[in-house]
Order: C-alpha cells, then structure tokens, then sequence
C-alpha cells in the first residue's frame, strides 16, 4: 500500500501504542516483562517516539499488563519499569505523553484489550483526541481489534512468519502492516505529514 493511498493518515494527532511488542521486545507466549532487566526497547523505536514528539503527534501507550493480577510483579514495580522506559526514551529525545494500563485477568475489566476502557480514559484526559484523529499501532488481535471498536485506523506491527488464526484475523482486520513502529512512522507520518512539519527523518 502506498501512501496516496492512506490519506486517512492525513489527520492523525494521536498515536496510541501496544507495549510489549511494539515498543520493546515481546516475550515468549505465556511470559511477562516482570523487570527492568528484562525490558529489551526494539531497534528504532526510542527514536520514532522521538520523531513523534517533535511533531504535533501525541505518543499514548495502551497496555494489558495481566502479569499484575497473576502476581508476577506490582503496580509499583512496573510503574518504575515505565520510568525507567521514560528516562531511556529521554535519553533519545523522547517521550509518552501518557501510559495506561490494564492490570486486571480476563473478565475482571472493561479496560483490558480488545475492550475499549483504556481507550475511553485517555479521550476524557486529552479532550482532542478522537477516533478519526487517532491510529492504534499494536502486534496482536487484540490491539487492533480494540482500535477497530473504537472507530480509530489500525497498524499491525507483524513481524510473525506464522499463520495462526488469531494472526490471520488481525492481518484481515487491520487498516495497515507493517515491520515496526520505526517503519511506521518513517514511511507514514514522516515530515510531509501536518502533524510532523517540523520532523525529520531518522
């Protein structure tokens, strides 16, 4: 796909991000990130959330993080995990505007993905943001599947050479795919988009 043909992309402002496989290292199935010494930032990605921030684009991380409920790590734990992220993102350049988290087991929430509750929080805190302003850029069926429900374009980071059910439904159901978020925003959101007049490429 080409990007005359995104012109939906014209508009975004708000860039909403998975963690865990978008911005650092996704563990293996049934494993959590549970510390610092186990959160592995991807290859570009301080640096395309720093292309962000100098652009009128907004950076928002959307994350279940289960591994709280099954006991695994606290809520203060991985709150110092995210400022650790943050201290390392600054050291590129960059930044989250802002990080919400899901901690609860499946069923317990109406904010764990594919449910749209974290969502729903982060338009009340930041009043501009809406569906056709927004993209959600996640790895799995879940993320892309919240971000179809709430009406915002959706980017499959797919990085898989499988072809499990779950990974054919997002793949279908996407807007987007791509590698990584450093090729999203390179290719799609580079200095031609209004909302990165000021950035440059990477």
């Amino acid at each position: 796909m080409q990007t005359g043909e995104l012109g939906y992309l014209k508009n975004i402002e708000f860039v909403f991000l998975d963690r865990d496989g978008v911005l650092n290292r996704k563990p293996a199935a049934g494993k959590f990130v549970t510390c610092w010494q186990e959160f592995e930032l991807l290859p570009g990605a301080a640096e395309a959330v720093a292309t962000l921030n100098r652009s009128a684009c907004k950076a928002i991380v959307v994350t279940n993080q289960r591994g709280v409920a099954l006991g695994l790590y606290s809520l203060s734990e991985l709150a110092d995990m995210h400022e650790r992220l943050q201290r390392e993102l600054a050291a590129h350049g960059g930044r989250l505007d802002a990080i919400y988290v899901c901690p609860h087991n499946e069923g317990q929430c109406a904010c764990r993905k594919p449910l749209t509750g974290l969502f729903e929080q982060a338009f009340r805190d930041f009043p501009a943001a809406t569906a056709h302003n927004s993209v959600m850029i996640g790895d799995s069926l879940r993320d892309i599947e919240a971000g179809f429900r709430i009406g915002m374009a959706t980017v499959l980071v797919d990085e898989a050479t499988g072809s499990s059910e779950e990974l054919q439904r997002a793949r279908t159901l996407a807007t987007l795919r791509v590698a990584s978020l450093a090729e999203f925003v390179h290719r799609y959101l580079g200095p031609e988009h209004p909302c990165n007049s000021s950035a440059t490429l990477l």
